[in-house]
């Protein structure tokens, strides 16, 4: 079968483009499409082995590098993507890649790793964080975001079957679109860590620094509680962060800014916990965490109930605050040390492997196809 795969935008690096990548693999001839491309970023890893395809957005001035202020344009810009010589498209899609254009006689499978946060359930969190929760320019950002959703909902229809990276999400399509879907989940390369019994005593996490990730939460837990605590990532919010760790316990909060995975895999390998205060749609660094077996110290909503056992291989806390956290870490350190086994902690974690993630991917894909080409070639064969 010929196969394209379609994502949003190929820019910096997150767990959308590593699924992407996964796909890649599997499908070593399909070209990608998106609606920009650093190449750079990509010149060594599998998705810059295959052809990239992107949209006019790409060639815009500033487009490549400011994609998301042509927001706007992103329904119209994915409608041109020109998928017309496949037999079947696979979309992977946190925004509008679902929307891309198929004919009746072509397969189109998304695997949506959730529906546009910032038209919907996050509308109202995402409008305060970037001030447009008022005047002039929040009136025309509302307007914008209703025609998003109303775009959203539309392109839904355009599915032939939709795959969910956790239950959590899975909800949210049948909320958003009314639609079911088979949940399959991320890959996550877990044969890289190891599960190391010799644990430092420091805390950890590993995260880009922007609002929704509550790592200034992380930070002020840590300075309240006096444990020392180092953050791995880079992003607008790390000025802010700096400040705040000086000004309570100097020398308690270490940033290390952006780090290569051999250094992250280290700390993850030494660290006492992982912390992880974000409700996100599935969360694969608690994963990589728990596979170089760290507990991991976890807000107890999204994806990441699915990912971490409460009490057996993390902690859960379920109120997003300074009190709700150190609840948590308090609740974590009553139980001896003994009591985290990383060897246990680390065998949760292959369940969800990159190995796993492709034989389901491609078993799913099989059978629908298989079953599309045979309603599609002799439909009165079908009872």
């Amino acid at each position: 079968m010929r196969t394209h795969l379609v994502h949003e935008w190929l820019g910096p690096i997150g767990g959308s483009e590593l699924v992407l990548e996964a796909l890649a693999a599997l499908y070593p001839q399909a070209p990608i499409h998106a609606l920009v491309y650093w190449r750079e970023l990509y010149a060594q890893r599998e998705i810059g082995r295959h052809e990239v395809r992107t949209s006019f957005i790409d060639r815009l001035p500033t487009g490549r590098r400011r994609y998301t202020r042509f927001l706007p344009l992103m329904p119209l810009a994915v409608e041109g993507l020109d998928t017309s010589d496949a037999e079947v498209v696979i979309s992977s899609s946190h925004a509008v890649a679902k929307g891309v254009l198929t004919r009746a006689d072509q397969l189109h499978i998304s695997y949506v790793h959730t529906p546009m946060r910032y038209a919907w359930d996050m509308r109202q969190a995402y409008l305060q964080q970037t001030g447009l929760d008022r005047g002039l320019r929040g009136k025309i950002t509302h307007a914008l975001l209703h025609y998003l959703r109303n775009w959203d909902i539309a392109s839904a229809n355009r599915v032939d079957h939709y795959l969910a990276n956790s239950h959590y999400i899975a909800r949210r399509i049948a909320k958003t679109y009314r639609r079911d879907s088979q949940v399959i989940y991320p890959p996550v390369d877990v044969e890289r860590f190891t599960a190391s019994t010799q644990r430092d005593d420091f805390y950890l996490t590993v995260s880009r620094l922007v609002p929704y990730k509550r790592i200034d939460l992380i930070a002020a837990a840590m300075a309240k509680l006096d444990r020392p605590l180092v953050i791995i990532g880079d992003g607008p919010e790390r000025a802010k962060i700096e400040a705040a760790a000086a000004s309570a316990h100097p020398g308690r909060v270490t940033l290390l800014g952006y780090q290569d995975d051999s250094v992250v895999r280290d700390h993850l390998q030494r660290c006492r916990a992982f912390l992880f205060a974000a409700e996100e749609d599935f969360g694969i660094v608690p994963v990589e965490a728990q596979a170089a077996g760290a507990p991991v110290i976890a807000l107890g909503k999204g994806g990441v109930r699915e990912t971490v056992i409460d009490g057996r291989t993390g902690v859960f806390f379920f109120e997003q605050s300074l009190e709700g956290l150190t609840r948590g870490i308090e609740q974590f350190e009553a139980q001896p040390a003994s009591h985290w086994d990383a060897s246990t902690i680390a065998a949760h974690a292959q369940q969800f492997s990159t190995s796993r993630f492709k034989r389901e991917l491609a078993a799913f894909v099989n059978e629908a196809w298989t079953r599309f080409r045979t309603e599609r070639d002799n439909p009165h064969s079908v009872q």
